[in-house]
């Protein structure tokens, strides 16, 4: 017979078999969330660009910002971290859909036996030595895939693969809306701070006023140490507003992977650094399952789905193939002459017969992962929706608090110029004076912090909504 016919046979036969498998059909679970938000309209849901659709770089309109990402995309250690594990997927990924061909591979070799005078009773009792040299190519213990066992291994490598990259994608995101949160905190504390500060200066002129006014004799020690308390207090929240900001360049610098120049960092809390005033958040069954996170727990479910299939196929057969073709000659000069040719093909069946319940748990496990992993990807989808419907429900009622707190702001301004001219002119005491102090100042802190909720709650719904990572 032809070796090289052989060898053909053997290979069509092989990709004949390989083209089934034994793992259950896969859909899609439903999602288990109701239709719609209730914090928004069908009409104001489906508006617009989907956020998975908007590139960062466009959803961010502030140039200081986007650069800052930049760095961070660029150096973040856990975001190498996560690029690696999906070199590594991809790695184990090929390892594993190699086993779908045969690995053919040539050798060459010599065998050499020296036979004792005593043993060669045929070659008139001297010793021989014998000698045999060999030059073949073929493939060895190659399984034909009859059943699906290694298609559906393969198919199990390559979705744990897919899930990787989600989770590289996911991370990705995250780091983004992080980067964002951390850049918009440090504008924040900047204007903190500077609140602190100018109502600390503004309360040491009231205390030396005062001072002078108690050596004069027109107001009480009382109000003295009143005033100093005040100034005092703001004295501290400037040290810790300091401190704070400080903390929140540390963060930025861990973010960024590097200290970040300080061209790039905020100088003012100014409007949010967003290209839209509102996001579409779409319906929900479509919106969530384009989230890498929960594109990562459906091939997480997908690849134990295939898992099943590689369980079943441990029932059937298991059919190898080894074989070759060369050379084979007693000399080497003679070695690829003609008469010299030699072939093996060596094919071998495995049946299970008794397995000692071995087989029927390992495919009772596959199944138990599977259920496993679409529990997981169930509460996946559940978690999220939450998390856009808390966005949501925040987003509602946060114009309505910013405004109130800008008009606190105005009314406590105008009531601390009453009260100071009233107190200047001697109709009211230094404790009105005081009290509109410290007002103002509670009311602009609360509107730093509005402020502050309102464009993290915007970097919130562009993250939860899956916002596009490219």
């Amino acid at each position: 017979m032809n070796a090289l016919k052989t060898l053909t046979l053997a290979l069509a036969t092989a990709l004949a078999g390989g083209c089934m498998t034994l793992a259950p059909d896969y859909r899609r679970p439903a999602a288990p969330v109701p239709a719609a938000w209730e914090q928004t309209t069908p009409a104001a849901a489906v508006d617009g660009t989907a956020a998975a659709d908007i590139a960062w770089r466009d959803y961010f309109t502030d140039a200081r910002l986007r650069r800052v990402i930049d760095l961070a995309l660029a150096n973040n250690r856990d975001l190498r971290l996560a690029a690696l594990n999906v070199e590594q997927a991809r790695a184990q990924y090929g390892i594993q859909r190699a086993d779908l061909f045969p690995a053919v591979a040539a050798s060459g070799g010599q065998t050499a036996q020296r036979i004792p005078a005593e043993l060669n009773t045929a070659g008139g009792g001297e010793s021989r030595i014998s000698r045999q040299y060999s030059a073949t190519i073929g493939f060895s213990a190659w399984e034909l895939d009859f059943f699906g066992r290694i298609r559906s291994l393969n198919e199990q490598a390559l979705q744990s693969f897919f899930a990787t990259e989600e989770a590289r994608r996911a991370a990705r995101l995250g780091l983004v809306a992080e980067v964002a949160n951390t850049w918009l905190l440090l504008a924040a504390d900047l204007a903190q701070q500077a609140v602190a500060v100018r109502t600390y200066e503004t309360q040491q002129r009231s205390v030396e006023l005062t001072r002078r006014s108690y050596e004069a004799g027109m107001v009480s020690v009382l109000d003295l140490h009143q005033a100093q308390t005040a100034m005092e207090r703001a004295r501290a929240d400037a040290a810790l507003y300091q401190a704070l900001v400080a903390q929140d360049r540390n963060a930025l610098a861990l973010l960024a992977g590097q200290t970040v120049p300080a061209e790039l960092l905020p100088e003012a809390f100014g409007p949010a650094p967003t290209a839209l005033p509102e996001l579409p958040a779409g319906v929900p069954s479509e919106t969530l399952v384009r989230r890498p996170d929960i594109l990562q727990a459906e091939h997480r479910l997908r690849a134990a789905n295939a898992n099943i299939g590689a369980a079943r196929a441990a029932f059937f057969p298991s059919i190898s193939l080894t074989a070759a073709a060369g050379r084979a000659s007693s000399s080497l000069d003679s070695l690829f002459e003609a008469g010299s040719r030699s072939w093996s093909f060596i094919p071998q069946v495995s049946v299970p017969i008794f397995e000692a319940g071995r087989l029927t748990a390992g495919l009772e496990s596959a199944k138990v992962q599977r259920d496993i992993a679409l529990a997981q990807y169930e509460k996946s989808v559940q978690s999220a929706f939450r998390e856009v419907a808390d966005a949501l429900a925040e987003r509602a009622t946060l114009a309505e608090r910013l405004d109130a707190r800008r008009k606190v702001v105005e009314a406590a301004q105008e009531t601390y110029r009453l009260s100071e001219a009233r107190y200047r002119s001697g109709v009211d005491s230094f404790l009105g004076l005081l009290d509109a102090q410290r007002t103002l100042y509670a009311a602009e802190q609360e509107l730093i912090a509005a402020r502050l909720a309102e464009a993290s709650n915007r970097v919130a719904l562009y993250r939860v909504l899956g916002g596009g990572w490219q």
